[in-house]
């Protein structure tokens, strides 16, 4: 019996389908960040973006029905990321490679971040001389950018923190965002993995 050549049509794209999708996967996977259309529609050569996303929205159903601990997200700046459920985080966050921010710098930060574009003098001012130090350890890390301003600098969040954090690269939104930061910078010590996950939890809340 032969095959019709819609038959063939319908294989072939169903073939492409799965081969797109695992690529996607494989993107979000190695980059460990949000990606974006334009990345992702890099990856598996093709220019359009309704494709792209109808194709990332496919790999988030997908991991709906897996029930595993792993989740594919979509931001609200129509970024993708592939995480650690939050439920599963507090569990083995301690098995994470990424570096620690105690109390003093999460705070800093989510100052720098919630107030940016901002003088170093005003986070002093309010964070205190040992702020200081926490700058410059957030400058080290990527997280903080600074431009000089007379005597002062201007302090503002890199594109990394925002990918770091699992944050929209737009500030307003960002700013809605950065409660949860601020509630978990209360604790003595918290990772910034633990951060990022619950930023993504409450994107709808204000910062205090």
């Amino acid at each position: 019996m032969e095959t019709s050549v819609e038959e063939t049509h319908k294989v072939s794209e169903d073939t492409r389908v799965k081969e797109e999708l695992a690529l996607l996967e494989a993107a979000l996977y190695v980059s460990g960040r949000p990606l974006d259309l334009k990345t992702l529609g890099y990856i598996i050569k093709t220019r359009s973006k309704r494709r792209v996303r109808q194709l990332a929205h496919m790999l988030m159903d997908d991991y709906k029905r897996r029930d595993k601990a792993l989740e594919v997200l979509e931001l609200d700046d129509q970024r993708f990321v592939l995480q650690l459920k939050a439920n599963y985080s507090s569990k083995v966050r301690r098995l994470a490679i990424r570096p620690l921010l105690t109390e003093g710098p999460l705070k800093t930060l989510a100052y720098v971040a919630y107030r940016q574009p901002v003088m170093q003098t005003q986070v002093i001012d309010v964070r205190g001389s040992h702020a200081y130090g926490h700058v410059r350890q957030l400058l080290d890390m990527g997280l903080v950018d600074s431009e000089k301003k007379g005597r002062t600098k201007v302090l503002k969040t890199t594109e990394y923190f925002a990918d770091y954090f699992g944050l929209s690269h737009n500030f307003k939104i960002m700013r809605r965002q950065l409660k949860r930061i601020s509630d978990d910078a209360t604790r003595a010590s918290i990772p910034i993995s633990e951060a990022q996950d619950s930023a993504k939890q409450s994107p709808q809340e204000e910062l205090r």
